[in-house]
């Protein structure tokens, strides 16, 4: 690992956020100065069509633990798994632009330092924790868990929003996963179980800033094309390959 890197990277993708995106960086950065923490705060932008790019190529000048990286389309969840990828810290956040819930890392950092476990997701779902969204969209939430459960036997209550992880042990869990967008979360978490990394959840409190960039309604069929993609890849080929690459050893 490189002497000079952070102890903590905080990745966040964000799309068309010029509204929110200077006030959020400078209160969570504050707030882990408060901490006294060595870090990187790494904004993914990806396909913006208004002025985020250029609120982050100014912030990124003011501040030198601020960096970003810029693609040119639409796609949150390759924005995320490039941001894993080129974060430098021995540990990784990965949240979102209007939750950055601090008390969060507060508790998971101490948790992946221990050696308790290798990602902490925080759960909206858990036992204690607290979800402020409307109706709809902790129904959405609730859904998709558990066709996760069904269709691919998820164990856990949550795999979108705030996350933390050692670095070294999840990024090639990243590099590893197949598909984009919203189900890029999904499978990240997914694959570090089934890879045997240690995953805990613990409860979060959620309250966003502003509503979702991209509707809900619209992001269904994605959603469901995905997941029928992550069925096909964890639960159909992988089996039929470890099948076939068991014959030979048997020979």
């Amino acid at each position: 690992m490189d002497p000079a890197a952070p102890e903590l990277s905080v990745v966040i993708p964000v799309y068309d956020e010029e509204r929110i995106v200077r006030e959020a960086c400078e209160d969570l950065m504050a707030r882990l100065d408060e901490r006294g923490w060595d870090y990187e705060l790494l904004l993914a932008e990806n396909g913006s069509r208004d002025r985020t790019v250029e609120i982050l190529g100014r912030l990124s000048a003011e501040r030198p633990r601020l960096r970003f990286l810029h693609s040119p389309r639409p796609n949150y969840g390759l924005a995320l798994r490039r941001g894993i990828l080129e974060a430098r810290g021995r540990y990784v956040i990965c949240d979102e632009i209007d939750l950055c819930d601090v008390s969060f890392y507060d508790r998971a950092l101490p948790m992946l330092r221990e050696g308790l476990a290798d990602m902490v997701v925080g759960s909206k779902r858990a036992p204690g924790s607290e979800d402020h969204r409307p109706a709809y969209r902790r129904l959405a939430t609730a859904a998709h868990n558990r066709l996760l459960r069904l269709a691919l036997g998820f164990q856990g209550t949550d795999t979108h929003g705030v996350k933390a992880f050692v670095r070294d042990r999840i990024a090639p869990t990243a590099s590893r996963c197949v598909v984009d967008r919203d189900v890029f979360a999904s499978e990240l978490v997914l694959r570090a179980g089934l890879e045997g990394k240690k995953v805990t959840e613990i409860p979060v409190a959620l309250a966003e800033k502003r509503p979702p960039s991209i509707a809900l309604f619209k992001r269904v069929p994605n959603v469901l094309l995905k997941v029928a993609k992550l069925i096909w890849v964890l639960r159909v080929r992988a089996p039929v390959r470890s099948r076939g690459e068991a014959t030979p050893q048997a020979k």
